[in-house]
């Protein structure tokens, strides 16, 4: 019998790879990063960190529960990078996309008609962080080439030692949550949603600014690092 974290892992590998040939991504992983998008990617993220974050610690379902970690939690890690990138005032001057709230109101939703969905947006980000975080770290240190200790907070996880027997316990903890063939579906497909939101947002960064400024000094950076 195929173990359900196996069973999740198939069933989003498609969508796994196409999130990673975005342009956005596809450009990040090559080395190619525009420093006024990455700071509003992670000025999204915050918002849809802050979003699932508060669900899932608010959370009354027991198998919600099982993968509250709250060494996982990213948005003081958010606020310490975005506060090096837009300075002191910085929430002042970020802005939730059009993507972004789709993202954020989905979360909600689900916390409220079936919070056990959550656990799909908890995996399709958490493992994720974890699985290619220090790779991405180490792109986009090269690339933005920040102050030490500044402007990587995201990436790291100080409370995890080992991340690769993490991954295996938190597989475990799936394995024996005992969903249903109908749960297990249903978690499956909100993890291919889930992947779509990230790649609706991916896309959408540096499109949509409201800001005519922005869009000129993003112009420029593209120049100064080649980006396209």
């Amino acid at each position: 019998m195929v173990k359900f974290s196996k069973e999740l892992k198939l069933g989003t590998k498609k969508s796994h790879s196409a999130a990673e040939n975005t342009k956005f991504v596809g450009a990040f992983l090559r080395g190619v990063l525009n420093p006024e998008e990455y700071r509003n990617l992670l000025a999204q993220f915050y918002y849809v960190y802050s979003t699932m974050e508060t669900a899932i610690r608010g959370s009354n379902d027991e198998r919600v529960k099982q993968v509250y970690y709250p060494e996982l939690e990213r948005v003081s890690s958010l606020e310490k990078d975005l506060e090096y990138y837009y300075g002191p005032y910085w929430k002042d001057e970020i802005y939730m996309t059009e993507a972004c709230n789709t993202y954020t109101y989905r979360i909600k939703e689900i916390a409220e008609q079936d919070p056990y969905l959550l656990i799909a947006h908890h995996y399709t980000r958490y493992i994720g962080d974890l699985s290619g975080g220090q790779i991405l770290k180490n792109i986009a240190k090269k690339a933005l080439n920040p102050p030490v200790g500044k402007g990587l907070d995201f990436y790291d996880f100080p409370s995890i030692d080992d991340a690769k027997e993490w991954k295996t316990i938190y597989r475990f903890r799936l394995d024996g949550m005992g969903f249903t063939e109908s749960e297990k579906n249903a978690i499956i497909s909100e993890a291919n949603y889930a992947f779509r939101l990230n790649m609706y947002l991916f896309d959408e960064i540096g499109i949509n600014d409201p800001y005519p400024l922005l869009t000129s000094i993003k112009g420029l950076f593209k120049v100064l690092i080649g980006g396209k």
